[in-house]
């Protein structure tokens, strides 16, 4: 029996040049309404002058292992996919609470117009193809990395072994799967 997937996602913020890409790429490929988004870029500037540090982050649902919006959704319409250990939401459970919005720590969420709640999906339809993520594969940097964390010859998994790297929030214990290289 092959061992359960954990697809994580890996971006080097070295090579991030906030170009937005990813976020169209995200908008056309899932359809996402006007107004709302799946994935965003942040510009991050840290130091004290003259010593500053500018990063750019592609954000989006991290795909926790510990989801504390799957822990809080009252349908069950928020899940993990055993297959590949990606939060997804069932749209036709969601009732739109919202309690899964609250629940996140990294804003990830939307309702769309039709009343349900809507958020990244690492494009799993695309995944179950042997395909990358659209942001992935539209990224003109190559700064984003799609793979299996379990598999330790994969790209993601040497990346992390290779760099320094950080995750967001880590104080909230939600065990994310979205690295970013620094």
């Amino acid at each position: 029996m092959a061992a359960k997937k954990r697809y994580a996602m890996v971006i080097d913020t070295k090579l991030c040049i906030g170009c937005g890409d990813c976020v169209v790429a995200c908008k056309m490929e899932n359809e996402v309404p006007e107004g709302f988004c799946r994935d965003w870029i942040v510009e991050s500037v840290t130091g004290v002058f003259p010593n500053l540090h500018m990063e750019y982050r592609s954000e989006r649902c991290n795909h926790c292992s510990n989801p504390p919006c799957v822990h809080a959704c009252p349908t069950g319409a928020s899940f993990v996919d055993d297959e590949s250990n990606i939060t997804l939401v069932d749209p036709d459970m969601c009732t739109g609470c919202k309690a899964c919005i609250a629940a996140c720590p990294y804003d990830a969420r939307y309702v769309r117009p039709e009343g349900y709640v809507s958020k990244c999906t690492f494009c799993i339809h695309r995944v179950r193809e042997g395909l990358d993520p659209a942001c992935v594969a539209s990224c003109p940097t190559h700064c984003m990395h799609f793979g299996d964390l379990n598999d330790p010859e994969s790209n993601v998994s040497k990346l992390l072994e290779s760099r320094p790297f950080k995750v967001l929030a880590p104080e909230a214990g939600t065990e994310p799967n979205v690295y970013y290289l620094i």
